[in-house]
């Protein structure tokens, strides 16, 4: 990129980026919206320091936490300019999330002001007592479903941002300052926030553009939300660090995949989880080939899944990953290469990745299954801590590596091939989901007296999990009620497709409840099924 030193972290600052950009490619558009608004270089630039103003206006300051409860649009795009561009930390909020999920995050991260789309607002209300911070409400769209009681939160309208100051905005920012916080699964207590410095968040992009051979000309399908790093860094910054085009649809539609690709000269994309499976589980088109798609991220990278990309679409280079929002992405497989079901090499010249034996934490040789653990070569290249979870950034960085949770074994050549997860999560449509979370709001049923959440594998090809609570009640309750109430105080991805009751859950001698034994039962002749319930 003319103009801008790739390696020079210390011009790794996002808003010193976006004004570069704007100055070289002024109103050449950046992102376009699918069926909708293209924003430029210039515009983006603008909007930023509009918006930067406009928080400065509600004593927003350097190192104060915003958070954005926004689906993709430009909309979220300028809240993520702005915030960043005055040096505040963005607080990526999940669009599905509301009671305790929701709760947790604001109160988490402190966020005092939040940028909500009109849909989202009665959320907000419904938990406004549990809040401790939340006190700006800045509403994009209408706010639909106010309280008729008093409220001690103040609304303002996004648009206001129209009419604030466009001058360029002085900022102190630098790479080692934080930029972003983002939730990640618990596995024995709630989410956690993960800190993300300017540093971290440019080599999610700068990891792209080396490992997928990312440039200016290229342009990029973005599907996957905005509230993940894939999305909002690994893609969208991508493309404004190189100056390539960004194509942006608000929600995945697997139907329309294809014809987005087409329509807009899509030549790289990325996938996560079951996305791809659902692309594949569409009847064939004579689009199928008559893209220019010419890479494809996917995570995990199955060998079926590798297979039937490149045979039905003819796309290149299905390029294998691996990362976590704590850890960046330090594994990939590079173009040209053909390793269907590794997530690739270590990125070397900024990671450094081991298999280790987890009870021990020393290396493995090669073909051993064992525990993934990386550690950065740049300061700051990393996630700093965990949002108020002092213990458990500890817990995660012991004998100077992080700890990812994952199984996963490296061949003697150095690829990698995930095994599975060893931590007690659930991923699903794309999500870690914490069983804790599930379980907090499922034990608030006055007709349950115990709960464990844990995973079951699904049948759509993916290496996804579907949800199931095992249920020990001190009341009557029917499962189609039971599963009403999780779809009322849960997000969707959360809410279990199978509920199973039984006398007792298992237990160690210390009444631990032994989840592994309830995963090892699986899907019983008494296991409830949501799928089933339905199509009868």
């Amino acid at each position: 990129m003319a103009g801008h030193n790739l390696h020079n972290h210390e011009s790794w600052v996002f808003g010193e980026i976006l004004t570069r950009q704007a100055e070289r490619y002024g109103e050449r558009a950046w992102i376009q919206m699918v069926g909708g608004a293209a924003l430029s270089f210039r515009q983006a630039d603008t909007a930023a320091n509009q918006v930067a103003h406009m928080l400065q206006q509600l004593q927003v300051c350097k190192g104060d936490t915003v958070a954005v409860f926004v689906p993709n649009s430009i909309a979220y795009c300028h809240a993520w300019f702005g915030i960043t561009r005055l040096g505040a930390v963005h607080v990526a909020v999940n669009t599905d999330y509301k009671g305790v999920f929701l709760q947790h995050v604001l109160n988490n991260s402190q966020a005092r002001v939040i940028f909500v789309h009109g849909d989202y607002v009665t959320r907000l209300f419904e938990i406004e007592a549990k809040l401790e911070y939340l006190q700006e409400l800045i509403v994009v769209g209408n706010a639909a479903g106010m309280p008729q009681q008093a409220s001690n939160l103040s609304l303002h309208s996004f648009e206001e941002y129209r009419a604030c100051a466009s001058d360029a905005f002085a900022s102190s920012v630098t790479y080692r300052d934080p930029a972003c916080v983002m939730y990640t699964s618990g596995t024995t207590g709630p989410s956690k926030g993960v800190i993300m410095p300017q540093a971290h968040i440019y080599l999610f992009g700068l990891g792209t553009i080396e490992n997928m051979r990312l440039t200016e000309e290229d342009v990029f399908y973005i599907v996957l939300p905005l509230f993940h790093a894939n999305a909002l860094f690994m893609q969208l910054y991508a493309t404004l660090i190189v100056g390539a085009r960004a194509v942006l649809r608000e929600k995945f539609s697997a139907s329309r995949w294809i014809h987005d690709v087409v329509e807009y000269g899509a030549t790289i994309t990325n996938s996560l989880g079951v996305v791809v499976a659902f692309v594949l589980n569409q009847a064939p088109s004579e689009l199928d080939k008559r893209h220019k798609l010419r890479a494809i991220g996917v995570a995990p990278n199955l060998p079926e899944i590798d297979t039937q990309l490149r045979q039905r679409f003819g796309i290149r280079d299905v390029i294998g990953l691996y990362g976590m929002t704590e850890v960046n992405i330090p594994l990939y497989t590079g173009p040209g290469e053909s390793k269907p079901g590794s997530c690739g090499k270590l990125w070397d010249k900024y990671y450094e990745l081991q298999i280790i034996d987890p009870d021990t934490d020393l290396p493995l040789p090669p073909d051993t299954v064992g525990e993934i653990v990386v550690r950065p070569k740049l300061p700051f290249g990393f996630m700093t801590e965990y949002m108020n979870m002092p213990d458990k950034t500890v817990e995660a960085n012991r004998n100077f590596w992080f700890h990812t949770g994952d199984a996963a074994r490296m061949d003697k050549e150095g690829y990698v091939y995930f095994i599975d997860r060893m931590k007690d999560c659930i991923r699903r449509r794309g999500e870690n989901i914490s069983s804790f979370d599930i379980e907090q709001v499922i034990a608030d049923h006055k007709a349950v007296a115990e709960v464990a959440a844990v995973a079951v594998k699904s049948e759509v090809i993916g290496g996804e999990d579907e949800v199931k609570v095992v249920v020990v009640l001190n009341d009557e309750i029917s499962a189609e009620a039971l599963h009403e109430y999780c779809a009322q105080h849960l997000p969707r991805f959360a809410v279990p497709r199978y509920i199973e009751f039984v006398a007792a859950l298992p237990k160690t001698p210390t009444s631990k409840i032994q989840k592994n034994k309830l995963r090892e039962r699986g899907i019983t002749c008494n296991t409830w099924d949501r799928q089933i319930a339905t199509d009868s």
